[in-house]
């Protein structure tokens, strides 16, 4: 039996977003972009790898983020999923260990391996991360430095637009501030019908308390497992 053609909502921030759409369109269904966060980098940032042992990375956007003033690719990199993980490899860094879970496992994981560190970990990433990945290291002993590379900020949807998009099959977050921003969204338009189909189960649980058809999350934090979602949640 053919699928049904559904209307997924992209939420992500570009550059992500245009890539996730292609993949949603592959698999035969419409995918609306309308960003939750614009990702703006800073300018004149300077990278200091001075006793760096290894890099710890909360999202994909901070590893492009870096990659893209910063030649460094022989360090160790931490990462706080599959999918960060997987974007550190294809920026060229070689040695990528994933946690599978959020910054506290993140942390937990670095602190395990902290003998093996001979040096600070640095956490490139947003002014406003998700979570306070330095100062959950700090509290395992291991030193951290967050260094900020760019800054992630709410998009402010329109009445109309916002009515539009909260009609649409589900919703496709890939991180727990734009799960955020989405719960503010949907106080002012329920959306009893929408599926929010989440990277991972720390992204879902800021909209713990929104009424929605479903908040469901992969087993994997892959891109290629949450678009599995899309067919298989009712």
């Amino acid at each position: 039996m053919a699928r049904r053609r559904q209307r997924i909502w992209i939420t992500r921030a570009q550059p992500g977003a245009d890539a996730t759409a292609e993949r949603v369109r592959a698999l035969g269904h419409e995918a609306i972009i309308a960003p939750l966060l614009a990702v703006r980098a800073l300018d004149d940032v300077h990278v200091d790898l001075t006793g760096v042992a290894a890099l710890a990375f909360t999202s994909a956007n901070g590893v492009r983020a870096f990659s893209d003033i910063c030649g460094e690719r022989a360090l160790r990199v931490f990462a706080v999923g599959a999918a960060t993980a997987q974007a550190a490899r294809a920026a060229g860094f070689k040695l990528v260990l994933s946690a599978d879970g959020d910054v506290d496992a993140l942390a937990e994981g670095i602190a395990l391996r902290r003998t093996e560190l001979r040096g600070a970990v640095l956490h490139p990433g947003a002014a406003e991360p998700a979570g306070d990945l330095s100062g959950a290291l700090e509290k395992h002993g291991v030193v951290a430095r967050h260094l900020i590379l760019y800054e992630t900020a709410p998009v402010k949807l329109a009445d109309d637009v916002a009515k539009t998009l909260v009609q649409a099959d589900a919703a496709l977050l890939h991180s727990p501030r734009a799960a955020q921003v989405l719960a503010s969204v949907l106080k002012a338009h329920p959306a009893p019908k929408l599926r929010a189909l989440g990277l991972s189960k720390a992204v879902v649980k800021p909209l713990a308390r929104v009424s929605l058809a479903a908040k469901v999350f992969p087993p994997m934090p892959l891109e290629g497992a949450l678009l599995n979602l899309i067919d298989r949640t009712p």
